[in-house]
């Protein structure tokens, strides 16, 4: 399996479950770095694609991504080794939970795009299972973490399915968390909303919420997507 190029970047996939798709694209383009990230921490980096992103868009000094699956860590670190931004990114092999017991650091954006596939059905392929299957990491354990992780003025930011959108946010503000930004996304005019792209802090603000239409026709995208993914992807 080739690479899959970014403008300024490579990503390896093919020792990942989780393949690089439009959701991870979207939440690394998507998250504020306008708070100018000292720390960043990646919760199931998976490929390692959000921590990459980051890295391009912001001037974080430490991006730290955390996965739990051997083969998937192993081929974020080399995705990592062979990015332009090596020294500001680093991987760790863990469980979300272990980590949150043993990191006293806080940091300044949290991002995860995580395995959500909460219906009872499993698939012959473990790996794959355990990224995308919700009991991998709940999102009870992703709340739990970004509220004890997460700095006084940093942002929480991910992406899930928009029928779990209430059960999260209610989840979030049992950990202090407030939502501050939401944007659904559609993938045409014509479709119901598939995702939610949440944004936290522990501030309390009036919500931002805005909708994105990804295409209007087979790969015909829409300018808001266009603009939102073009430092990234070649063809935009």
């Amino acid at each position: 399996m080739k690479p899959f190029k970014f403008k300024q970047f490579s990503v390896n996939q093919d020792r990942c479950a989780m393949k690089i798709g439009t959701d991870g694209v979207l939440l690394g383009a998507w998250a504020s770095v306008a708070h100018d990230p000292f720390s960043v921490l990646d919760i199931g980096s998976g490929t390692g694609v959000l921590s990459l992103m980051l890295a391009q868009r912001s001037h974080a000094e430490t991006i730290e991504a955390l996965e739990i699956d051997a083969d998937a860590y192993e081929q974020c670190a080399e995705n990592f080794e062979n990015s332009p931004w090596a020294d500001r990114l680093f991987c760790y092999h863990a469980s979300l939970l272990e980590f949150v017991e043993e990191i006293d650091d806080k940091y300044d954006l949290i991002i995860c795009n995580p395995p959500f596939y909460s219906e009872n059905y499993k698939t012959a392929n473990d790996a794959r299972d355990l990224a995308r299957f919700n009991d991998a990491m709940p999102f009870e354990h992703l709340n739990y973490a970004a509220g004890n992780l997460l700095s006084n003025t940093g942002l929480f930011c991910v992406i899930i399915p928009y029928k779990e959108e209430a059960e999260f946010i209610k989840l979030a503000s049992k950990n202090g968390l407030q939502l501050n930004r939401l944007l659904h996304v559609k993938g045409n005019p014509e479709t119901e909303v598939k995702r939610s792209l949440l944004e936290f802090s522990f501030e309390e603000t009036k919500t931002e919420a805005s909708e994105l239409i990804i295409e209007t026709a087979r790969h015909q995208y829409t300018e808001a997507y266009i603009n939102l993914t073009k430092d990234f992807y070649l063809k935009m």
